[in-house]
């Protein structure tokens, strides 16, 4: 009866503690937040700009053909090819890892053991042939093949490898973040250039005009009609437009180079058309619904996937808990003469067996591993509302940004031909002697400032919406 007793006692003590080796921890867990606004503003239209391919939505050909280029050569969106090609073949190892591993094993040895042990005194009393025992030095030859499989209970191994495929098509999606990306990158540089030809041309032709002028005020002087200083100003006015011309030189050689690196070549002209920018029309926007931006963004694209990647993660963490069944075999021949190796059924050895094991004492790895898992799941849903909410608010300033950009260029354009002619007016007046030389010059001074800024609030316009286009998620399809 105590026997009887003493055995249920250590069976419910193994009981106990095979069921406190399968209690995972608890851990605090976040369902992701997907609400966002119903519009973006008082309508409600679902057109959504973002879904018109690249080459539709941009007109100009020079362009088209600079993004064709960089979507061949660029080296970032290289790089992030080759990582996709890295996650195809992490999803190859996740599903090799369900399948039995089979292999082959050829090998020879020599063995002595004591004559006074076991395995000695039992070789010893063997006769392997009618008066002869086993030899004291024993050779051994073998072959065969061995194979191992982990049974999948804990479905374990199929969420490493769903999470692999998960992976994998978020850097199909993280591919898709760079081309928008790169498109909106060149698309800007290459307004920019057009922009920085147009003030080129503008500081150009008001040195020509203050050149004009400084001959007037040489002529003024001898007639005792100004001063040396009026001469000297505008001497300097016109020195201070010729260095203004080579500092914009130098920004255009750079924006050239800058969009020669974005198609991954060296420094070289870039074709384009110096007067199309006069002829550029930002067209109208429609920004459908917010909604959208969870299927058309590819960087919230991304951020859900790893946020669905992670979750698996967490599962497959979990499963480390619990006991895991493997089962191995082998099969082949063994003798320790070779002439004897292929005799069958003689020389035929074979095994087969299967174990359950688990983890029961200091688990603090596995504990640790699943509270990381559990922590980046926390990290990818938080980094997935981010974007959410970062997608909308970048549509958000856009709108606001092409609205107050399209009042702010009427007003200066206003402005350019008031200034434009009131040129003409101060030059009259100072003829006639009814304005002095420094009216003049601040007029000049003026109009190319706001002629300037007028080709500077028009690219701004035309990067507006390239920026609008890149927050709906346009550009990758």
């Amino acid at each position: 009866m105590f026997k009887f007793n003493r055995y249920k006692i250590v069976g419910l003590a193994v009981l106990c503690a095979l069921y406190s080796a399968c209690k995972v921890p608890e851990f605090a867990q976040r369902n992701e937040n997907k609400n966002v606004p119903a519009s973006f503003g008082q309508t409600a239209d679902t057109t959504n700009t973002g879904a018109v391919q690249w080459r539709s939505f941009f007109t100009d050909p020079h362009l088209i053909s600079l993004i064709d280029t960089a979507l061949k050569n660029n080296q970032e969106l290289n790089i992030t090819l080759q990582e996709i090609e890295l996650a195809k073949n992490e999803i190859k190892a996740r599903k090799g890892e369900l399948l039995p591993t089979v292999g082959y094993r050829v090998g020879a040895g020599i063995e002595k053991v004591g004559r006074y042990t076991s395995a000695g005194a039992g070789d010893a009393s063997t006769e392997i042939t009618p008066g002869k025992g086993v030899p004291d030095v024993l050779p051994d030859y073998a072959f065969g093949l061995q194979a191992n499989w982990e049974a999948d209970i804990w479905h374990k191994l199929r969420n490493a490898r769903q999470a692999a495929v998960t992976r994998y098509l978020s850097t199909v999606e993280g591919k898709n973040f760079v081309v928008t990306n790169l498109i909106a990158e060149i698309a800007n540089s290459y307004y920019e250039l057009l922009a920085q030809d147009n003030q080129l041309e503008i500081v150009k032709q008001n040195i020509a005009l203050q050149s004009n002028a400084l001959e007037l005020m040489k002529i003024q002087k001898q007639a005792t009609r100004v001063t040396e200083l009026a001469v000297r100003k505008f001497e300097a006015e016109v020195l201070s437009s010729k260095s203004l011309e080579f500092d914009i030189q130098q920004n255009i050689t750079e924006t050239e180079n800058k969009i020669n690196f974005l198609l991954g070549r060296f420094p070289q002209p870039i074709i384009r058309d110096r007067n199309a920018f006069n002829h550029l029309v930002p067209p109208t926007v429609q920004t459908g619904l917010p909604a959208q931006l969870l299927a058309n963004r590819p960087d919230i694209k991304q951020a859900e996937l790893d946020l669905a990647a992670s979750k698996l993660d967490v599962k497959v963490a979990k499963a480390q808990f619990y006991p895991s069944l493997g089962i191995s075999a082998n099969i082949g021949y063994q003798a320790f003469n070779p002439s004897y190796l292929l005799r069958t059924p003689e020389s035929i050895m074979y095994s087969l067996a299967a174990d359950l094991a688990g983890p029961l004492i200091n688990r603090n790895a596995i504990k640790a591993s699943y509270a990381a898992a559990n922590a980046k799941q926390l990290q990818a849903v938080y980094n997935y509302e981010r974007s959410i909410l970062n997608g909308y608010i970048d549509v958000a300033n856009q709108l606001s940004n092409i609205s107050n950009l399209q009042k702010s260029y009427e007003l200066k354009s206003k402005q350019v031909a008031a200034l434009t002619q009131s040129i003409d007016i101060s030059n009259d007046l100072f003829r006639a002697a009814r304005a002095d030389y420094f009216e003049v010059l601040m007029t000049q001074r003026d109009a190319l400032q706001s002629k300037l800024e007028l080709i500077e609030t028009k690219k701004q316009q035309l990067n507006a919406v390239v920026n609008i286009y890149h927050a709906l998620g346009g550009g990758w399809n």
